[in-house]
């Protein structure tokens, strides 16, 4: 059983690699500076979810944009792996940093307010 979740993360692993490869050669300008965070796959390794940043674009816009490329990203990662079957490819806007960061600026903002208090 361990065997699945260590393969499911290792086929992650190559998919987030090549990814991070292959959507900057995509020949769309509306996509930014798209960053591939991290792949995660399914147990059965039928379906991967792509956690993406971005830059210079609308995360939902790109999104859509990376979500219509998915047929042809899948079919290069087929070319370039050895794997035997591609699974689905899902890509998903990685809050994570935008998240942290606010978190990071209230930190800050609460600090700043108690050294006033303070003074």
């Amino acid at each position: 059983m361990s065997g699945d979740y260590t393969r499911a993360e290792r086929v992650g692993t190559a998919i987030q690699r090549e990814l991070s490869e292959l959507v900057p050669q995509l020949k769309d300008p509306h996509l930014g500076l798209v960053t591939i965070q991290e792949a995660r796959v399914s147990r059965d390794l039928s379906v991967a979810k792509i956690y993406f940043t971005v830059l210079e674009a609308d995360p939902q816009e790109t999104q859509k944009r990376l979500q219509k490329a998915a047929g042809f990203l899948r079919h290069e990662l087929g070319r370039t792996s050895t794997m035997r079957t591609v699974p689905e490819l899902r890509f998903v806007f990685d809050t994570s940093i935008e998240y942290g960061n606010r978190l990071q600026s209230l930190i800050e903002e609460a600090v700043s307010k108690d050294n006033k208090e303070k003074d």
